[in-house]
C-alpha cells in the first residue's frame, strides 16, 4: 500500500452548466481534510469522499472537491488547497487567478497519446475535446498548410460520463494520423463558438523527446511541489507499475506462481499424515505422439510419487498408438495400459480406467494435457488440511500454438448454480474413490459405470452434477494446476465444432433438476455450452414491492409505469414509502397512485435512514416475498418473475438483478466483498452486451451479495434474520443483509436476465457534509468489525488470483 501524505489532483475543471462552479477530483489521505484559500483567506469547499476506502494504487480515497465562486473571480490572485492531517498541512493544488479564469468558458480536452514514430514515418496524436458547443478540429503543418482527412472523430463515452451535468457531444474523441511526418511540426485547432485552443506539437524526434519530458517533469514538478518526494513516488509507481495502467501479461503471471525446482525438492520431502494413492485415469483416443508423452512426463514429474497412472486405450483393434503406449507402460512401474478390442466412447473408456484403479482418490484428466508439476501434492496437502474433502478441483489455463500458456481459468470456489449454468470446473479433478462409488450404476448390459455414455461429451458435466447432489464437501484450489491443450479443431478451439457435447450438457442439467425435483426447464445459453434455467412453479405466492421515496415524483412515475408494462406476476402489491417529502405536487402524484388497487402510500416519520425504512416497509407487507426497489429503477424485463423463480426455491434467500446506468453500461452483475475494502459491484461501466470473464455478467449464478436497488428476499428469511441493519443508515447495509442471509446457509443468486436501469443516486445527496461522512466512517467501522473473516479471506465467489482493484475480474498484479 502507498502511503499518500496529502490530496493527489487528477483533474480540475469548471462546470459545464455554470463557470461559477470550481470542480476538483483526486485523492485524499485517509482522516485528511481539505481547506481552500484565496488569497490568503479561507474560502467555503464541498468535499465529497466517494469512498471510504483507501485505493492501494494512490493511498487515498477518491475525493472531489466543489468551490463556488461570486464575482472576486474576477480579481483573486491565487487559489490553493490544502491537506491537513496528522502529519500536518500540506498544500496540495495551486492555481493562479489568470489561469482559473482561462478555464472558464474554454475548450476542455485531453490528450491521451502523442507518437512520433519515424520507423513507420507516423505522425499520431488522439484525445478528447469538448465545450458547450460542437468541437471543430482543423489540422495544420507549421507552414500554415491546412491538413485534410488526417483527423477521425468518434465516440467517447468515458467523456460523456464525465461531464455528467451537460450533455456534451458523444463524438468527442479525435485520432489525428499523418503519413508521412510534417517537417516543422503540427498545430492542431480546437474551435467551439466563440472560443479557441491551438496546440502546437513538434514532429523532430529532438523536440517530440523534449516536450514529453517537459511535460513528465511539469508533473513530476507539481507531485513534488505540493506533495513532497513521496507524491513524485507514488505517481512514478502508477506510471510504471500501476495496474489500472496496463494489463497483467499472463506468460510473466504464470511464471512466477508455478513452483521452482527448489520448491518442487522440498514438496518431495513433505511426509503427509495421510498420503493416498492417487489414481490418475486418462482415456486416449488415437492419440497424437508428441502430447501423449508430454502428458505422461508431466505426471511422471510430479513432487508428489504416490501415484499410478491408467491409460485406456479405445482406439479399438488397429490403435495406431499401442505400441507407444507399450513403450510408455514399461518405462514406469507405476503405469499401466488397459488396450480395448474394440473403439470405446469416452465414458466407457474412463470406466474401464476407472475399475482398473487400486488409489482412494480418483485423479481425471486427457489424454493431451499436462499436469502441473506441484499438481498431485497441492491436492493431497489439501486433503491433510481438510480431512473431510470429497471432492476438489483447481485452475487451469490453455496450451496454444508454441506451448505458449494463454487463457487462465480462475475460478471460484464451489457454487451450483453456476454449474448449472456452464460446467466452469472441468480439470483438473480429484474424486475420493468411495464417493465416486457412491454414483456409480449398472447399465443395461450389466456393465459397472461411473460416468454414463448417454451424456458422452458432457459425460464430466454430468458426473460432477450427480455428485453435487451426494455432497457439498467440494473445495476448490485456487492455483493453475493444469494446461488444457488449445489446437485446431479442440473444444477448446473451437466451441461450435461440438455442438453434440453441449446438447449433452442441457440434458444432463435438466436430468440433475428432475432428480431434484425441481420444475425446471434447461435453454441454450446466449452461447454454446453456457445454459439458462427457467422455473415453471405452479404456485404464484404475493410480492410485496416496497420502494422508499422522497419527492423525485417524476422517477418514482417511471418505474411504476415501467413495472405495469413488462410485470406480468400476478399476485403483487405496491408499497411506496414516503420518507420527509416537501413537494407539493409529491402529495397530489401519491393521491393519483393510490387509486390504482395495487398501490399504497404509507408515510415513514423518521429521519433518512434506508435500513428503518425497509423494515418499516416490511412489517407493513402482505406478501411473502418483498421485492426491495429503489425509485430510480425502471424494468427492462419482467424481473419480479424472473427473480421469483430463484426465490421460491427452498434453499434460496435473496435474488439480485442486472442493472445498468442510463448510457446501457453495467451497474451491478453482482457484488464482489473486498473490492475497495469493503464491496464493490462487478464489471461496472462494461457494456451492455458484453459477457464478461468467464461469461458471468450473462450467467446465472451464486453469490455472496447483490445490491438492494433490486433485491427479492423471503419474507420469512428477511424477519429471521431481522431485516435491514439500521446501525447501517445509508451505506452497506444491503450488504450486510446478505452476509446475514448466508449465515444461516441460504444461497444468493445472481439472476442476469432479469434487466433493469438504475439511475443511481438520484434520490439521495452527497456525502459532502462533516455530518454524512462522520456517519458514512462509522457506518464502514461498524461492517468491518462485524464481518471480519470474509473480509480477510476473501470472497468465495472470486479468485485470489483476480484484481482488488479493477472490477473486471482481470488477473492481480504481483
Amino acid at each position: 500500500m502507498i502511503t499518500n501524505p496529502g490530496f493527489l489532483v487528477r483533474s480540475d475543471r469548471f462546470s459545464m452548466n455554470d463557470d461559477t462552479v470550481y470542480l476538483l477530483n483526486g485523492w485524499l489521505r485517509p482522516d485528511s481534510t481539505l481547506h481552500a484559500f484565496v488569497d490568503g483567506k479561507p474560502f467555503p469547499m464541498d468535499v465529497e469522499v466517494m469512498t471510504g476506502n483507501s485505493d492501494e494504487r494512490y493511498g487515498g480515497c477518491e475525493t472531489s472537491a466543489v468551490l463556488r465562486f461570486g464575482s472576486e473571480i474576477e480579481s483573486l490572485n491565487s487559489l490553493k488547497i490544502y491537506a491537513e492531517s496528522d502529519l500536518g498541512r500540506k498544500l496540495s493544488f495551486e492555481i493562479s487567478g489568470r489561469e482559473l479564469r482561462e478555464k472558464r468558458g474554454a475548450i476542455r480536452y485531453f490528450i491521451d497519446d502523442y507518437t512520433v514514430n519515424p520507423k513507420e514515418n507516423l505522425f499520431r496524436l488522439t484525445g478528447w475535446a469538448v465545450a458547450k458547443e460542437p468541437v471543430e478540429i482543423r489540422v495544420y503543418e507549421a507552414s500554415g498548410n491546412r491538413l485534410d482527412g488526417v483527423c477521425e472523430r468518434y465516440k467517447r463515452l468515458d467523456t460523456v460520463e464525465l461531464f455528467d451535468e451537460y450533455p456534451v457531444e458523444e463524438y468527442n474523441g479525435f485520432n489525428i494520423e499523418i503519413r508521412p511526418i510534417p517537417k516543422g511540426g503540427v498545430r492542431v485547432r480546437l474551435h467551439a463558438g466563440l472560443f479557441e485552443t491551438i496546440l502546437s506539437y513538434p514532429t523532430s524526434m529532438t523536440g517530440f523527446m523534449a516536450k514529453r519530458a517537459g511535460q513528465l517533469l511539469g508533473k513530476a514538478a507539481d507531485a513534488l511541489k505540493y506533495n513532497g518526494p513521496e507524491a513524485l513516488w507514488v505517481k512514478t509507481y502508477n506510471k510504471l507499475f500501476n495496474p489500472a495502467m496496463r494489463r497483467v501479461n499472463y506468460s510473466d503471471w504464470i511464471k512466477k506462481h508455478l513452483p521452482s525446482d527448489r520448491v518442487l525438492a522440498l514438496q518431495s520431502k513433505e511426509d503427509f499424515a495421510m498420503s493416498p494413492l492417487i489414481s490418475i485415469v486418462v482415456p486416449c483416443f488415437r492419440t497424437p505422439e508428441k502430447y501423449l508423452r508430454e502428458l505422461v512426463n508431466s505426471v511422471k514429474g510430479q513432487s508428489y510419487g504416490k501415484w499410478e497412472l491408467i491409460l485406456s486405450d479405445g482406439s479399438g483393434p488397429d490403435s495406431p498408438i499401442r505400441g507407444i503406449l507399450k513403450e510408455l507402460e514399461e518405462s514406469d512401474e507405476r503405469i499401466r495400459v488397459i488396450s480395448h478390442k474394440e473403439q470405446k466412447g469416452i465414458s466407457e473408456n474412463t470406466n474401464a480406467a476407472i475399475a482398473a484403479a487400486g488409489g482412494s482418490w480418483i485423479a481425471f484428466a486427457d489424454h493431451d494435457d499436462i499436469l502441473v508439476k506441484s499438481a498431485l501434492y497441492e491436492a493431497v496437502k489439501l486433503i491433510n488440511e481438510r480431512g473431510d474433502t470429497e471432492v476438489i478441483y483447481t485452475d487451469e489455463d490453455k496450451i496454444g500454438t508454441g506451448d505458449q500458456l494463454l487463457q487462465p481459468n480462475m475460478k471460484p470456489d464451489w457454487d451450483p448454480d453456476f454449474l448449472n449454468s456452464v460446467n466452469y470446473i472441468c480439470h483438473l479433478l480429484f474424486v475420493k474413490k468411495s464417493t465416486l462409488d457412491g454414483v456409480r450404476f449398472t447399465d443395461g448390459d450389466g456393465r459397472t459405470c461411473w460416468l454414463d455414455p448417454a451424456y458422452d461429451g458432457a459425460q464430466d458435466h454430468d458426473l460432477l452434477l450427480r455428485l453435487s447432489e451426494r455432497t457439498e464437501r467440494i473445495a476448490h484450489i485456487p492455483k493453475v494446476l493444469y494446461h488444457w491443450r488449445f489446437f485446431e479443431g479442440s473444444t477448446a478451439a473451437d466451441p461450435e465444432s461440438k455442438t453434440w457435447a453441449f446438447e449433452a450438457g442441457k440434458r444432463a442439467v435438466q436430468a440433475h433438476y428432475d432428480r431434484l425435483g425441481w420444475p425446471a426447464e434447461v435453454c441454450e445459453g446466449e452461447y454454446p455450452g453456457l445454459y439458462r434455467t427457467i422455473w415453471k412453479w405452479e404456485e404464484k405466492p404475493m410480492v410485496s414491492v416496497i420502494i422508499p421515496n422522497k419527492d423525485h415524483i417524476d422517477d418514482l412515475k417511471k418505474c411504476l409505469h415501467s413495472m405495469a408494462e413488462h410485470v406480468k406476476w400476478p399476485s403483487f402489491e405496491i408499497l411506496v414509502i414516503e420518507n420527509n417529502s416537501t413537494e407539493e405536487s409529491t402529495f397530489t402524484a401519491y393521491s393519483e397512485m393510490e387509486e390504482d388497487p395495487l398501490i399504497r402510500v404509507i408515510h415513514y416519520e423518521g429521519p433518512f435512514n434506508y435500513s428503518a425504512i425497509n423494515n418499516f416497509g416490511a412489517r407493513e407487507a402482505k406478501g411473502e416475498y418483498l421485492l426491495l426497489l429503489n425509485n430510480d429503477t425502471e424494468f427492462i424485463t419482467d424481473a419480479m418473475t424472473l427473480m421469483m423463480g430463484y426465490a421460491m426455491r427452498p434453499d434460496v434467500g435473496a435474488v439480485g438483478a442486472r442493472l445498468y446506468y442510463g448510457d446501457d453500461t453495467i451497474q451491478h452483475a453482482g457484488a464482489i466483498i473486498g473490492w475497495g475494502g469493503v464491496a464493490g459491484h462487478a464489471f461496472v461501466n462494461q457494456k451492455r452486451g458484453e459477457t464478461g470473464y468467464q461469461h458471468r455478467i450473462i450467467c446465472q449464478q451464486d453469490m455472496s451479495a447483490v445490491t438492494a436497488a433490486c433485491m427479492m428476499v423471503r419474507k420469512e428469511v428477511f424477519d429471521r434474520v431481522g431485516g435491514f441493519t439500521e446501525e447501517l443508515a445509508v451505506a452497506f447495509n444491503d450488504i450486510d443483509l446478505c452476509m446475514k442471509i448466508r449465515k444461516e446457509g441460504y444461497l444468493i443468486i445472481y439472476e442476469p436476465y432479469a434487466e433493469l436501469y438504475h439511475y443511481e443516486s438520484k434520490s439521495r445527496g452527497l456525502e459532502n457534509t462533516p455530518e454524512k461522512k462522520s456517519r458514512f466512517g462509522k457506518e464502514l467501522t461498524f461492517f468491518r468489525k462485524r464481518w471480519p473473516e470474509i473480509l480477510r479471506d476473501g470472497d468465495p465467489y472470486y479468485s485470489p488470483n483476480l484484481s482488488m482493484i479493477t472490477q473486471d475480474f482481470s488477473l492481480k498484479h504481483i
